[in-house]
């Protein structure tokens, strides 16, 4: 039996990489910052501004690369991106967070919710200007 047309080994390797590295690297953050502070907003608080940075690099990626490079969409954008950010642990942790003060655990939703679409919408933008940009300096003859 042949995959179907829309698989592509290759896309799915690039993202399982793309996806471990991305993990990896929030495990590095988020490990030793909750070891150090054992306040139990610290957590919640590091997922939100990884949430919240991982929105706007995708959107430097997806803005970036548009229609371009899908493997490298697939590998920073899906992959690594997608395994930087989490919304399961979000989830969660607002479940948590909210059960013991609901004030910030709403706080905690408004925040990652309105500054996640926010950072996607500021990343896509900076995405695009670097597009338009080849790495050409533009001259002021050429502006007219």
């Amino acid at each position: 039996m042949t995959p179907p047309r829309w698989f592509s080994p290759v896309a799915l390797a690039l993202v399982i990489l793309g996806g471990m590295i991305g993990v990896a690297i929030r495990a590095v953050v988020v490990v030793p910052l909750a070891a150090v502070d054992p306040h139990p907003l610290v957590v919640p608080a590091i997922t939100l501004v990884i949430n919240l940075l991982g929105s706007l690099l995708l959107g430097v990626i997806v803005g970036w690369f548009a229609d371009r490079h899908p493997r490298a969409r697939l590998f920073l954008g899906t992959g690594v991106m997608g395994g930087f950010t989490t919304y399961s642990a979000f989830a969660v942790q607002t479940l948590s967070t909210s059960s013991a003060s609901p004030y910030i655990g709403i706080i905690l939703v408004v925040v990652s919710l309105f500054g996640g679409v926010f950072a996607a919408v500021v990343g896509l933008a900076a995405g695009r200007r670097i597009a338009d940009r080849p790495g050409e300096v533009e001259r002021p003859e050429d502006a007219e």
